[in-house]
């Protein structure tokens, strides 16, 4: 129990308690604030001015009267645990009535009752309004107002209480109420006395009856959509970038509220979002809402701008990020979006002062009128967006744990690595989990001179500035020829390949046989062409040395078998290039960074390619482990449609050029095997297996 509080029961909640969060039921804000405070004029003036259509108000004192037999005189008379029980009965029937009408509901209450000249205040907020209160919004009013109001009440009797006493009161209640609320899932605003106070709270009671997850993920949708509008049907590629932390040194929150804390308005601690996500909503929805608060708290509007400005100017984007920036800019097909969960505001006018603002759009937030809040869901939600909705091929930027859902939904995935003594601390264990849970990403060090994160085998150091990984990013999809494809279909050679294994009679081993030839045949025929030959001594039969030949880089080539059907085939085309190493696959997640090490190229080996899903999800593993590795996919057959424009492996080769396909035959029937037409079964014998 603290020094300034004093519970009317055991079960009237403690500041310090650690209360488990509530689901609620509908949208119910609180309107608190001491005696005097105009709680009961906002009431009236928001009624008028909201109706009562998609609204409901209370004034608590009122509703507690409407449940008790004899009305407030029987209610004052009644013992502590009583008051308790018919508060509890009150906040329950608004909270019930709200939930099935679907209005919000807006009801003006105390929260304690501090008589000056008693120890402490006496706390009349129970557990059921915690666990029915959404929102709270306490009048800040400067205790000296207050204590006039009270003298020139016409219409009730209020006590002579001190400026002192109530400066006192009030900052117990504020202080108990952000603690509480943080507790318990509510959003918390003070709301401070200006001509405008009124526009302020009507503003904030809208944005709390419509503002939902759901909600704020369907607006950041939007205004992605609308930053692509320009430019919708070119962008073959989006780079959406963290920006505090990311695209330079500095966080900017930090930055803004150290400037907030030079000014006259004392604060509770020098960085309040710290508190913040460190309290039980961590890095929640309702956190980031909340932080959105904060900022409301701190500044008008006119202000808030004037502040962003002096942090922008503080701000300086790392130069290799510029120059990749400026690239991007230049380039009608490669585009570039911020996504922070920062203040949208600054990292504009930083934009605009690098001369970037035209070319990178910035989705954040900071203010109610900012209309969302970015989570790191959101951020994972705009890449789905842009892969599944506008077809692009996306590189995410970020440095913190917020980051790792936009990175593993990714395409390509860079870690920012910033000095050890400001970067994230949780980001190294957060980051090897999401690496064993199947991220690939790299990581950049910004500056060159910072230490990495985890190891260069888990997570591949790059530079920005390397010319290969700008052309990775620059690369324009739809100047790519397509997916190289080579093919014996109507070849004689072919033709007797096929022979024996479209023969029913033969399966199990000596099928398995033919698809090894097939294999052995592909190398030596198409892939020698695809990949190149290289020049190297042998010994003559003779005794005198000559040139002899033999697949470029074989050495640094990997065949990896698709299991099970892939096998044979892939048997025979290591049989061709005995120096490559061999691997089988039966997903794409066990191909792990170190079989790529030191390879230059990929041999994907399946006997059958139906759709090229299958396939497609290995070669996007295999680009996000490196995506300049060459790959080649090799088939005994495979149908048209799965190398078609559009097709799975077609999506798969964007932003990557170096991809081919070689086939023994291409088919335009587009019947796939089962049971005992199924190519594995008749390789396995199991085509008697259900």
């Amino acid at each position: 129990m603290t020094p300034t509080q004093k519970n009317e029961s055991s079960s009237t909640p403690s500041p310090t308690a650690d209360t488990q969060v509530s689901n609620k039921a509908a949208v119910v804000v609180g309107i608190y604030g001491v005696p005097g405070s105009g709680k009961t004029f906002l009431l009236d003036q928001l009624k008028q001015k909201l109706g009562e259509e998609r609204f409901e108000f209370y004034e608590g004192a009122k509703m507690i009267a409407a449940v008790v037999t004899g009305g407030l005189d029987t209610f004052h008379k009644l013992e502590e645990p009583e008051k308790l029980y018919w508060r509890q009965q009150a906040i329950d029937r608004i909270g019930k009535k709200c939930a099935a009408s679907g209005r919000v509901a807006v009801v003006a209450g105390h929260f304690m009752f501090w008589p000056e000249g008693e120890e402490a205040g006496r706390v009349a907020c129970t557990q059921n309004d915690l666990d029915t209160f959404t929102h709270i919004l306490y009048l800040d009013v400067p205790p000296e107002i207050v204590a006039q109001r009270r003298i020139g009440d016409k219409e009730r009797s209020r006590p002579s209480i001190s400026v002192t006493h109530l400066r006192k009161w009030q900052q117990a209640e504020k202080t108990q109420l952000r603690h509480l609320c943080r507790n318990h899932n509510i959003l918390f605003s003070l709301v401070s006395p200006s001509p405008v106070v009124l526009n302020k709270v009507l503003t904030l009671i809208q944005d709390f009856r419509r503002h939902t997850e759901e909600y704020n993920l369907s607006q950041a949708e939007s205004m992605l959509d609308k930053a692509l509008d320009t430019r919708k049907g070119r962008l073959d590629t989006v780079l959406v970038m963290d920006a505090d932390r990311t695209l330079a040194a500095e966080d900017t929150g930090a930055l803004f509220w150290e400037r907030i804390s030079r000014s006259q308005r004392p604060r509770d601690g020098d960085y309040p979002l710290k508190k913040l996500f460190s309290s039980p909503l961590g890095y929640s929805h309702t956190a980031f809402r909340q932080a959105t608060l904060l900022y409301e708290e701190s500044a008008d509007d006119q202000e808030f701008d004037a502040l962003c400005q002096e942090v922008a100017s503080a701000v300086r984007v790392h130069p290799e990020f510029t120059t990749l920036l400026k690239l991007v800019a230049g380039q009608e097909h490669v585009g570039a979006v911020i996504v922070t969960c920062g203040l949208r505001r600054v990292w504009e006018k930083v934009l605009e002062r690098d001369n970037l603002s035209k070319a990178v759009k910035v989705i954040g937030g900071g203010r109610i009128e900012d209309g969302i809040v970015v989570t790191a869901a959101v951020k994972a939600g705009l890449v789905s967006r842009l892969q599944d909705i506008h077809q692009i091929y996306v590189w995410a930027f970020g440095d913190s744990v917020l980051d790792l859902e936009m990175l593993m939904k990714a395409d390509q995935a860079v870690v920012v690595v910033g000095e050890e003594q400001t970067r994230s601390k949780t980001m190294d264990a957060a980051l090897a989990r999401a690496i064993d849970n199947g991220l690939q990403a790299r990581q950049v060090l910004l500056p060159s001179s910072a230490f990495p994160r985890l190891d260069a085998t888990k997570l591949p150091l790059i530079q920005l500035t390397e010319h290969e990984f700008i052309d990775s990013i620059l690369c324009r999809q739809s100047q790519n020829p397509g997916i190289q494809v080579l093919h014996a279909t109507e070849k004689n050679a072919a033709k007797l390949f096929m022979t024996p294994m479209r023969d029913e009679s033969i399966s199990g081993p000596l099928l398995r046989k033919y698809h090894r030839s097939v294999g052995y045949y592909l190398a030596n025929e198409y892939l020698s062409e695809v990949i190149g030959i290289e020049e190297y001594p042998i010994r003559h039969v003779q005794g005198y040395w000559i040139s002899g030949y033999r697949l470029l880089h074989e050495r640094q080539t990997l065949i990896i078998a698709l299991m099970r059907g892939g096998e044979a085939m892939a048997l025979g085309v290591s049989e061709a290039f005995p120096l490559a190493m061999f691997l089988h696959g039966n997903r794409p997640d066990d191909i792990k960074l170190h079989h790529l090490a030191g390879q230059s190229t990929v041999l994907l080996v399946d006997s059958v390619v139906n759709s090229g899903k299958t396939v497609a999800q290995f070669v996007h593993h295999i680009h996000k482990l490196n995506a300049s590795i060459r790959i080649v996919v090799v088939t005994g057959v495979a149908q048209g449609q799965s190398i078609a424009k559009g097709s799975h492996l077609a999506q798969a080769q964007a932003g990557h050029p170096n991809l081919s396909f070689v086939a023994l035959r291409l088919s335009d029937n587009k019947f796939t095997g089962s049971g005992t037409t199924d190519t594995g079964n008749r390789l396995f014998n199991t085509t008697h297996l259900p």
